[in-house]
């Protein structure tokens, strides 16, 4: 009986109409995430002002949102795992968009609070989930490069706030900016019949006519017999948790943790702090919001090229390379640049953290097996959601402190150093892929 590698399949297909598809709404879905993650950053001057909240109560705020997210990344790439990536991904759509919604309903901090914590918890769960979907179709020599042009939409999704913040706010409140967050929900009618569920998922449910399906897309040169038999790799039971630490993978794990952990710090400081930073120097607060602009333009830039580099020299080193660079370009914007450099810094500091993100992502991907993958992606970004919650705090008690601008960069660009070595850790050399099984499917 003929036999087919579906993953040999997928490692050596070329990208088509089919991988683009992947790509689009794997981007699309991010952009929602980047957009309803960072709308708080800009809408932090005005809420204070309503409000009358300290710097360090918005803060908690955003913390609050980000402990939802690491809810949402532990709780959901476990289950992605085991039920499906598009059921998971559809809830995640679903939860966070309505959630964000509400929050242009909020009377004070409190249930303000409330539908943050509640919008984070989906929020978290979503980039685990695609970055494992968009890894499984893409070509193995383009792999990094496909995951990191759909992870550009959180990128694309900063700018978009920062584009129309200034417009929105000063014009229709800030109640607009949540609003808006709610359109992704139209949506789901079109995700729900276009996206395709994972090989594997579709394995696991002996659905044969969806995998030849899937297959046909994938390589239209494919010709099915009722006699193919599929195989891949082993499909394993149960949760795969403890398997993160199994076969040598342990220090890898606590590398992608730690590494994660920082990089979110970063990100997610500077995503809700850089304006009120900048507006703190002597920025108004529509300038203020460029620098935001700046950032999340560049990240898209190391998403992409990031991605490319990934592909041709090795993750680790180019992971290495972005790292420390970002580092330094933080460590320069505390000084007393004019605004132009200010803005380059800030472009260079968003295409290695956020951009670094992205290929981080992508090397945890091609680390662990598929029956795993979004478990392994899920706990990293779950442990470094521990970052991303200390950053906003971070940034708050700084602001609070009053100590100089040069300061509060300088905190974060140690961060990127810690990331530096801590990826030095992962050993490229461990035999990951699990033994082949087969996978009969009766006609």
């Amino acid at each position: 009986m003929p036999k087919v590698n579906v993953v040999k399949m997928v490692d050596e297909s070329k990208v088509n109409r089919f991988h683009l598809l992947i790509v689009f709404w794997g981007l699309f879905i991010l952009l929602a995430d980047g957009y309803d993650l960072m709308v708080f950053g800009a809408v932090i001057p005005s809420l204070m002002e309503e409000w009358s909240m300290s710097s360090s109560t918005a803060g908690l705020i955003g913390s609050l949102t980000l402990v939802g997210g690491l809810l949402g990344n532990l709780i959901f790439g476990v289950i992605s795992d085991l039920m499906g990536r598009k059921k998971s991904i559809i809830i995640c759509l679903t939860g966070f968009s309505v959630f964000t919604v509400l929050c242009g309903f909020a009377v004070g901090p409190v249930d303000f609070a409330v539908y943050r914590f509640t919008a984070g918890i989906a929020l978290g769960g979503v980039m685990p989930i695609v970055v494992s979907l968009t890894s499984e179709y893409a070509p193995k020599s383009v792999r990094s490069m496909l995951v990191g042009v759909a992870s550009t939409g959180f990128a694309i999704g900063g700018i978009t706030v920062a584009l129309i913040g200034s417009t929105v706010i000063t014009n229709f409140g800030w109640q607009w900016m949540f609003f808006l967050g709610g359109l992704p929900l139209l949506t789901l009618p079109f995700i729900i019949k276009m996206l395709p569920d994972s090989l594997g998922h579709y394995m696991k449910r002996n659905d044969r006519q969806r995998i030849v399906a899937v297959l046909q897309k994938i390589s239209p040169s494919y010709q099915p017999s009722e006699e193919d038999v599929f195989v891949a790799e082993e499909a394993k039971s149960g949760v795969p948790i403890a398997d993160l630490f199994k076969e040598k993978r342990a220090r890898s794990t606590m590398a992608f943790w730690i590494s994660t952990f920082m990089l979110l710090l970063m990100v997610y400081g500077l995503g809700t702090w850089l304006p009120q930073l900048m507006v703190a120097s002597g920025y108004a607060l529509n300038l203020s919001l460029t620098f935001l602009l700046a950032l999340n333009f560049g990240a898209m830039f190391g998403q992409i090229g990031g991605g490319l580099l990934a592909d041709k020299s090795g993750s680790k080193k180019v992971l290495i390379i972005m790292f420390i660079t970002g580092a330094i370009a933080l460590a320069l914007f505390g000084l007393p640049f004019n605004a132009i450099v200010l803005y380059l810094l800030a472009a260079v500091a968003g295409s290695c953290t956020t951009g670094g993100q992205a290929v981080n992502n992508a090397y945890a991907s091609k680390y662990y097996p598929a029956y795993m993958r979004s478990t392994g992606i899920g706990w990293a970004l779950g442990m470094g959601r521990f970052g991303a919650i200390a950053g906003p705090a971070v940034g708050g008690l700084l602001l609070d402190s009053s100590l100089p601008l040069y300061v509060s960069f300088l905190v974060f660009s140690i961060a990127g150093v810690i990331a530096a070595i801590a990826i030095t850790f992962v050993q490229d050399d461990v035999t990951i892929l699990q033994p082949v099984a087969k996978n009969k499917f009766a006609q």
